[in-house]
């Protein structure tokens, strides 16, 4: 009898933990928010089909677990309510995803890859560069600058207050970065460009573990075709899937 009582309590905790995570995934950019524009996609489109795909797989094999999404179609949705969104439905973790893109814009680029960010202070221009780029979207908010107190995109000065935040969820959030860098390696067969901290607003704002992705460069020739097709979306969903998986089992 104490035998059975100890499966069936086991059986119940596992259920409770399973019922009471929650994973919000945010599409990055929609609606009139195209993103970073390639030759044949947009990026917007790409970030969508991506997480629809992942949050697919997590439902599938993991049905106790709760998948939100920020946007689920062409909608344009605010970087702060993105964030609130995650912080209302009190998600255990927030995954962002986006497509990189140089300054070099449609003139294209050499530069390929996936990288993964977590919250924190550039130590490099490119970082500093890819922040600005994704923070860029608030411009399009009305009354921007009351929402985000004074927060500037597009000046340096403005990501030195992230070199003061204390991050207590920094070491689950680059843990989980550093799972889907390699899956993206292994999985996907992508270039490894590693974790990285820069200061994005949407990862700001939430309150638990979180990452901004950049699945590649959509205005590289060669991996925008990648990013665009049905089979390189679905790779790339499964990479960051495979990642989840080993680090929800750790938890």
């Amino acid at each position: 009898m104490k035998r059975i009582l100890t499966i069936i309590f086991s059986i119940m905790m596992f259920c409770v933990h399973t019922m009471a995570y929650t994973v919000v995934i945010d599409p990055g950019h929609g609606g009139r928010d195209v993103g970073a524009v390639g030759w044949i996609s947009r990026e917007k489109d790409i970030n969508l089909k991506v997480a629809l795909a992942l949050g697919n797989m997590i439902k599938s094999n993991y049905p106790g677990i709760k998948v939100v999404y920020t946007r689920s179609n062409d909608t344009f949705v605010e970087l702060r309510r993105r964030a609130a969104i995650a912080n209302k439905v009190k998600a255990d973790l927030f995954i962002s995803i986006h497509t990189n893109s140089t300054a070099a814009g449609k003139k294209g680029t050499t530069a390929q890859g996936t990288e993964t960010y977590t919250l924190g202070m550039h130590r490099a221009a490119d970082n500093l560069a890819v922040a600005k780029r994704e923070n860029s979207v608030i411009t399009l908010e009305t009354d921007y600058k009351q929402k985000y107190e004074d927060f500037d995109p597009n000046s340096s000065e403005s990501y030195i207050i992230f070199e003061f935040m204390q991050d207590q969820y920094m070491a689950s959030s680059v843990d989980f970065a550093s799972m889907i860098q390699k899956q993206f390696a292994t999985t996907a067969k992508r270039i490894n460009k590693g974790v990285h901290q820069a200061g994005f607003l949407v990862l700001r704002e939430v309150s638990m573990p979180s990452v901004l992705i950049e699945l590649g460069f959509i205005n590289n020739r060669k991996e925008e075709k990648y990013l665009a097709s049905a089979a390189g979306q679905k790779q790339l969903a499964k990479s960051i899937y495979n990642a989840f998986v080993a680090y929800y089992k750790k938890k």
